[in-house]
C-alpha cells in the first residue's frame, strides 16, 4: 500500500529531543522572485529528473537473537512491533530483507545445515534448525508484507568444507569435489526454503569475504569468487533451473584501515564482472562496511547493474543519537552513489545488543527480558524517514546545489509525488529554498534534524 496522493506539501521532522513530528508546512514561492518584493536568488537545493534503476527496497536481517528478543514481548506488543517493521502504512514497511544461511554472529550458537564430515552427497542436509526461529520470524514478516523479497548469504560454509575446519576464520577448500559440494549445498538451501513456501530471490555468495572473524566467516578472494561462480555455483544453479539470482557479495572491501591492498574494486567486482564465464551468472553486487568505498567505482563501471547496501553498520550497543546521525549520513552516502536497496542489520535485540561472541551492537528496538518492555531506538526514527516513504519501484531523482550533499530524493512510481529527505547538520534552524521542476518551495528545518518533505506530483504529470 502506498501513501495517499498529496494535494499539498508536508514535512516530517526528527530531532534528538523530539523525534518524528510534523514540521512547519513548506511554503510555495514565486519561481521568479522567490517571495513578494524580494530579489531572486539561486535555490539551496534543486530536485531534478529521474536517474538510476528502480528501487528494490529497504529492509533488515532476520537473526536468531532478534527473534529471541521479540519473543520476550507479550503477544500483543510483539504483533504491534512486527507491524512497525513490516506492515504497509504503519512504520518502516520493510520489503527487502536478508537471511543467513547457517549461523551468523547473531545466531544463538554456531551451526550449518550439513555438518556431517565428508557428506559430499549432502544426505544429511537439513534446515530443521531454522524452524526454531528464522522461519517463524520470516513468516510473521511475510504475513504482514506478502510481497517481501528475500536474499540469503552464508557467513561460513560447513566446517568440513573449510581449511582449517572451523566456523570462525578459515577458507573454502579449493578443489573441485568440495567446491561442487558447496555449490549444491547452497542450491539445497534455496530449494528447501522454497518447499517451506519461502522463495529466496537472491543468493549473495559470501558475507564479508575480506575478513577472517571471531564469528562465522570465510575469506574468499575475487579470483576465487570468479572461479567458484563461473565453474561451480553458476552451472549448478543453471542446470537445476533455479530462478534465484546469484549476486557478488556481500563485499566489505576495499579494507583500507588494515591495508588489505588485495581487497579493492579491481580485485573483486572488476575481476568477476570482466570474466566471461562468471559474469553470465552474476545479476548484482552488494556492499557493506568498507565496501562503501567501492560503490562509486562500481556504479561508474556498470550503470545498469543492480547494486545494494547489504548490512547497516552496527554501532556499539549504546543506541545513541550521535550514532543515529552517523547512520543518516551513511544512508545518504550509499543512496547518493546509486545503490538500489538498503538493508539494516539487527531489527530487535535485548539490552546491550551483545552478539554470541561478545560484540555489543545497535538495533531498531530493544526488548528487556526481565520486564518485557520495549524501547524504540533512535535509528528506527532515522530509517523511517526513508523506508516509511520510498517504495519498491520508485526512482531516485537527481539533486544539485550545495544541499544535495545532505539530500536524497525519489519519485513515487504510483503517485508521482516527490519524497525529499534532508539532513540539517547545523545547530541552528535553516530555511531552504528547494526548486523542483517549475516549483520553488521554502522549507524550514530545525537545527540538527532529519526531515522528509513530500511534494505533490507536478501538475500534468501522469
Amino acid at each position: 500500500m502506498n501513501p495517499k496522493p498529496l494535494s499539498s506539501c508536508e514535512c516530517i521532522v526528527t530531532t534528538s529531543d523530539r523525534p518524528w513530528r510534523r514540521g512547519a508546512t513548506p511554503v510555495r514561492l514565486s519561481q521568479k522572485t522567490g517571495r513578494s518584493g524580494a530579489t531572486a536568488r539561486l535555490p539551496d537545493l534543486e530536485v531534478g529528473e529521474e536517474t538510476g534503476l528502480p528501487w528494490l527496497g529497504f529492509g533488515g536481517c532476520f537473526n536468531e537473537l532478534g527473534w529471541r528478543a521479540l519473543s520476550r514481548l507479550s503477544a500483543k506488543e510483539r504483533a504491534l512491533t512486527l507491524d512497525k517493521l513490516f506492515a504497509p502504512g504503519v512504520g518502516l514497511q520493510f520489503e527487502f530483507c536478508r537471511l543467513p544461511i547457517g549461523a551468523n554472529d547473531y545466531a544463538e550458537d554456531w551451526y550449518s545445515h550439513a555438518e556431517t564430515p565428508g557428506d559430499f552427497e549432502l544426505k544429511h542436509f537439513s534446515i530443521e534448525r531454522d524452524r526454531r526461529a528464522l522461519i517463524p520470524y520470516v513468516n510473521e514478516a511475510r504475513r504482514r508484507q506478502p510481497g517481501l523479497e528475500l536474499f540469503a548469504s552464508p557467513w561460513s560454509p560447513p566446517t568440513w568444507m573449510k581449511n582449517p575446519p572451523v566456523f570462525n576464520s578459515g577458507k573454502l577448500r579449493d578443489d573441485k569435489r568440495h567446491l561442487d559440494a558447496y555449490a549444491r549445498y547452497l542450491l539445497k538451501f534455496v530449494q528447501a526454503y522454497a518447499e517451506e513456501g519461502i522463495p529466496i530471490g537472491q543468493l549473495h555468495v559470501q558475507n564479508e569475504p575480506v575478513s577472517s572473524q571471531k564469528f562465522p566467516s570465510c575469506v574468499i578472494t575475487g579470483e576465487e569468487f570468479k572461479r567458484f561462480i563461473g565453474n561451480h555455483l553458476g552451472p549448478v544453479f543453471a542446470k537445476a533451473g533455479c530462478g534465484t539470482e546469484i549476486w557478488l557479495g556481500t563485499i566489505n572491501g576495499p579494507e583500507t584501515d588494515d591495508r588489505k591492498y588485495w581487497s579493492g574494486f579491481n580485485d573483486y567486482a572488476f575481476t568477476v564482472m570482466e570474466d566471461p564465464k562468471a559474469v553470465r551468472h552474476v545479476k548484482g553486487v552488494s556492499y557493506q562496511w568498507a565496501g562503501k568505498h567501492a560503490v562509486w567505482r562500481t556504479r561508474l563501471a556498470y550503470p545498469d547493474l543492480p547494486m545494494i547496501q547489504s548490512e547497516n553498520e552496527c554501532g556499539e550497543g549504546a543506541n545513541s543519537w550521535n550514532y543515529a546521525w552517523y547512520i543518516a549520513d551513511l544512508v545518504h552516502h550509499y543512496l547518493a552513489q546509486g545503490v538500489d536497496g538498503y538493508v539494516y542489520w539487527n531489527m530487535a535485540l535485548e539490552p546491550g545488543g551483545e552478539s554470541t561472541w561478545g560484540w555489543k551492537q545497535n538495533s531498531l528496538f530493544t526488548v528487556d527480558p526481565e520486564t518485557g518492555s520495549l524501547t524504540t531506538n533512535p535509528e528506527y526514527h532515522v530509517m523511517r524517514h526513508y523506508a516509511g516513504f520510498v517504495r519498491r519501484g520508485d526512482r531516485r531523482l537527481r539533486c544539485a546545489r550545495p544541499w544535495a550533499a545532505n539530500t536524497v530524493a525519489f519519485c513515487s512510481a504510483t503517485t508521482g509525488e516527490r519524497v525529499v529527505v534532508i539532513r540539517n547538520p547545523f545547530a541552528t534552524e535553516r530555511v531552504l529554498r528547494i526548486a523542483a521542476g517549475s516549483e520553488l518551495w521554502a522549507v524550514t528545518l530545525p537545527g540538527d534534524s532529519l526531515a522528509t518533505v513530500r511534494l505533490p506530483a507536478p501538475s500534468g504529470a501522469k
